[in-house]
């Protein structure tokens, strides 16, 4: 068995609701709570404003036989778990898709995007 202790990245593996999805790349996420946005004037930098904001899971997947984007695009109450090279294991709940998503046929890829109010990484 190859010796994984310095490894950290290169894999992803995806789940939703316990249904596993081919990952083709560009995994990102971001467990943010808040937004900030900094609040200057003419007569300097007086603060900044916050407002809550979606925790967010996005990848890009494999179109294999068996995916619907339809599916896909009717998910509103999903769990998402992730689990990377990392040893890291991304955790969305009650996520719901936003945006579009189309397939590519060149490539055979689906650019998806959760959003929902907890993201975790343990």
């Amino acid at each position: 068995m190859a010796n994984t202790t310095n490894r950290i990245a290169g894999t992803a593996y995806l789940t939703a609701d316990g249904k596993g999805y081919s990952v083709a790349g560009d995994f990102e996420y971001d467990p943010s709570s808040v937004a900030r946005e900094t609040l200057s004037g003419q007569s300097g930098v007086d603060g900044y404003s916050e407002k809550p904001k979606p925790g967010e899971i996005k990848a890009t997947l494999r179109d294999m036989g068996g995916l619907s984007l339809a599916a896909i695009n009717a998910m509103t109450d999903v769990t998402v778990v992730v689990e990377l090279a990392n040893g890291k294991t991304i955790i969305g709940r009650n996520m719901w898709t936003v945006e579009p998503q189309g397939a590519k046929a060149e490539d055979a890829t689906v650019p998806v995007t959760w959003q929902g109010i907890s993201v975790t990484e343990n």
